[in-house]
C-alpha cells in the first residue's frame, strides 16, 4: 500500500513538473512551437513520465486549466451569497489573468475555451429551468449561452477588468433570462 501511494506522489510530482514547465516555455514561446523534448529537459523528467502522464502538450494544459475551471464553476452552483461567489471569481482573474491573456498570445486559448465550454454544458445541463424546452432548443440555449458569457468574461478580462464584478454577473444573469424569455415567446407562438 505504501509503495502505491508513493508510486502515486511520485507521478503528481511529474505531472506538476511538466505543467510548470509548461507554462514557463509558454512565457518566451508559441504553443504550437514547443516540443515534448523541450518541456521534459525543462521539468527535469524523461519521456516516459510525460507519456506516462500525457498524450500531447495540449493535454497537459487541459489538466491544468480543467480543475480550475471546474472549481468556479463549483463555486457558483454552491449555496452561497452571490457577494463569495464574486468573491471566488475574482480570485480566479486575479490569479489567472496573465495566464489568460498569455493564452491568446502563444496560441492556447482554445484549450482554456474548451475548458469553460465543457464546465458551462454542465452547468446549464443541470440547471432546473422556468419552461421546458425541446431537446435542441436547450442545447443551442446552453451552446449560445456557453459563447456569449466566455465572450463576456474575456472582454472584461482584456479591457482591464474596468466593470465593477456584480455589474458583469447582472449582465449574464441580463443575459440569461432574455434568452430564456425568447425562447418562450418562440415556443408559445406570441
Amino acid at each position: 500500500m505504501a509503495a502505491t501511494q508513493h508510486a502515486q506522489l511520485i507521478k503528481q510530482d511529474s505531472r506538476d513538473y511538466l505543467t510548470t514547465a509548461l507554462l514557463q516555455l509558454l512565457e518566451t514561446h508559441d504553443l504550437a512551437t514547443i516540443t515534448v523534448t523541450q518541456v521534459v529537459k525543462r521539468a527535469g523528467v524523461s519521456r516516459m513520465a510525460f507519456y506516462r502522464n500525457f498524450t500531447t502538450l495540449s493535454d497537459v494544459l487541459t489538466a491544468y486549466f480543467d480543475p480550475l475551471i471546474a472549481a468556479r464553476f463549483a463555486d457558483v452552483q454552491q449555496q452561497l451569497p452571490v457577494a463569495d461567489k464574486l468573491m471566488a471569481i475574482s480570485g480566479f482573474f486575479s490569479t489567472q489573468a496573465e495566464v489568460l491573456k498569455l493564452s491568446v498570445e502563444r496560441g492556447f486559448e482554445a484549450i482554456i475555451r474548451q475548458c469553460f465550454d465543457q464546465q458551462m454544458l454542465h452547468f446549464y445541463a443541470d440547471l432546473v429551468l422556468p419552461m421546458t424546452l425541446t431537446t435542441a432548443q436547450r442545447q443551442y440555449w446552453m451552446k449560445f449561452m456557453s459563447a456569449g458569457v466566455y465572450a463576456i468574461w474575456r472582454e472584461w478580462l482584456f479591457n482591464g477588468q474596468r466593470e465593477p464584478l456584480t455589474e458583469i454577473h447582472d449582465l449574464i444573469g441580463g443575459f440569461q433570462t432574455a434568452t430564456l424569455q425568447a425562447l418562450t415567446v418562440g415556443t408559445d407562438g406570441v
